[in-house]
């Protein structure tokens, strides 16, 4: 197994420091450096308590040695593309952290900034942070095991309005929904 401690912390925009000091109890850069190059064995322990510092799985940050994972090779900045010094594996939307699992719906039929085949990824959100919402593109569980989709316009208590995405529909009001799924990435093939 390969750790990829690096990648993550880079892709996270983080130091060794950042990373050690998050660690509980904190560390120092050169353990965290040490554990990285693998200088120093990965154990279980150090595992969990790195992946807390980063917010992500423990199971992120190892790989088998054959897998190839989608390489990030540049930004796209004011100036234009430029180009990492390095390659770095790219991380999955869940492993990018956050509160809440990750769901994805996919679009058969396009509805106003979204096309067939795109996919949208969502994360669960429960009751008390609805607010957060706001002015968001949700998804509402409703009864009967159906959805209701559309941007969060509203919140009134436990009462939820959604705007549809697609033209000439009207507003939807949801009452007392377990979850909401709010959209975080829109997956597209070009």
């Amino acid at each position: 197994m390969i750790n990829r401690i690096r990648d993550v912390r880079k892709q996270k925009r983080m130091t060794l420091a950042d990373v050690a000091a998050r660690c509980s109890p904190p560390t120092t850069a050169q353990t965290i450096g040490r554990l990285e190059t693998g200088m120093r064995n990965l154990s279980l322990d150090w595992m969990n308590k790195i992946a807390a510092a980063l917010a992500v799985e423990p199971e992120l940050l190892v790989r088998r040695d054959r897998h190839e994972g989608i390489q990030l090779i540049a930004r796209l900045g004011e100036n234009g593309p430029e180009p990492l010094s390095k390659p770095i594996e790219a991380l999955l939307p869940s492993a990018l952290g956050g509160d809440g699992a990750l769901l994805a719906m996919a679009v058969d039929a396009g509805a106003g900034e979204y096309r067939s085949g795109d996919q949208v990824w969502l994360r669960k959100c429960e009751p008390g942070d609805f607010a957060k919402a706001l002015n968001r593109d949700v998804l509402a569980p409703r009864s009967a095991g159906r959805f209701a989709f559309g941007r969060m316009i509203d919140r009134q208590g436990n009462r939820i309005a959604l705007l549809p995405p697609g033209p000439g529909q009207r507003q939807m009001v949801i009452d007392g929904p377990a979850w909401l799924g709010v959209a975080e990435m829109l997956v597209r093939k070009l």
